[in-house]
């Protein structure tokens, strides 16, 4: 039987590319994050040039009225904030009462973070099979790696795991998120059973789990936490209207404050009864039990 009961849920609120480019508005939605009673804030920092070939560079945006740029380089170059601005980001979330993280999705961008030292740095599932990346990570880096397993196959999440017990560091250090890997997503493609999957096959092998959603509502996070996933990761956005393709898979703060809230009660919920008839029951008993 799983311990995860015992194990109070943590919220991650995936700001990622929602500020639209816009600092302000990234450290507004911090602000909101932490009212909501996240426990993290989470952004993402990307090298287009770095992660990106010249044809992918140069070729227009898959979706042009998400489009922050001419190019979808562009668009990404519009999206980021160079790591001085990150290293104001990790201030502000400390100053905010919230931890700061990041998803990286390149060497260079793994390297500045790294020198910034938040508490995890995130891989996402696009990038779980960049071992150069990786290795980045799992040698150049004290702190924990969380990874998203979404589109991966069982032989590939074998290969992350293995690569970080060559160094000793998988038990300690590396967190995996079941996820699916689509925005939005239907309640029918979640297959939150892969949380049981990833505990089944892994949990002795890695520090925890944790489940990344990219769908709509919040009804199945208790779920998943009640499967076992510890970290619960969800986009986050004030307005789900506003331009770029992850906004429509994010939760705004109304959202994200009743899933914070929800996970609470279900972590208090959570437990054994201490012994057979406790004391809320006593009374009933006497009054209701057939036979008193």
């Amino acid at each position: 039987m799983f311990n995860y009961q015992y194990k109070k849920p943590k919220v991650v609120a995936e700001i990622g590319c929602n500020h639209m480019g816009n600092f302000e508005i990234a450290k507004d939605l911090v602000r909101l994050a932490k009212e909501c009673g996240a426990a993290y804030a989470k952004f993402q920092k990307r090298n287009p040039k770095e992660l990106l070939t010249e044809a992918q560079y140069n070729s227009p945006h898959p979706e042009p009225w998400q489009s922050y740029g001419e190019t979808y380089g562009k668009h990404r170059e519009f999206l980021e904030f160079n790591i001085g601005q990150h290293a104001e980001l990790k201030k502000y979330c400390e100053t905010t009462g919230i931890q700061y993280s990041v998803s990286v999705w390149d060497v260079t961008s793994a390297e500045e973070i790294i020198s910034i030292n938040p508490e995890f740095i995130k891989i996402p599932s696009a990038c779980n099979n960049h071992f150069q990346l990786l290795k980045t990570l799992r040698d150049n880096y004290a702190g924990d790696v969380h990874v998203s397993v979404g589109m991966t196959t069982n032989e590939e999440t074998e290969k992350l795991i293995s690569f970080f017990e060559e160094k000793d560091a998988a038990k300690k250090r590396l967190l995996l998120y079941s996820c699916t890997s689509g925005y939005p997503i239907t309640f029918k493609e979640m297959c939150i059973l892969e949380i049981k999957k990833l505990y089944d096959k892994y949990d002795s092998r890695i520090k925890e789990i944790g489940f990344s959603g990219h769908h709509l509502g919040i009804a199945v996070d208790i779920a998943a936490y009640a499967l076992g996933a510890i970290w619960i990761e969800r986009h986050f956005t004030k307005d789900r209207t506003w331009r770029g393709t992850d906004h429509a898979a994010s939760l705004e703060f109304p959202g994200l404050q009743k899933l914070v809230r929800d996970l609470d009660h279900t972590y208090e919920a959570l437990t054994y009864k201490e012994k057979e008839i406790i004391d809320v029951e006593l009374p009933q008993r006497e009054k209701l039990k057939y036979g008193n």
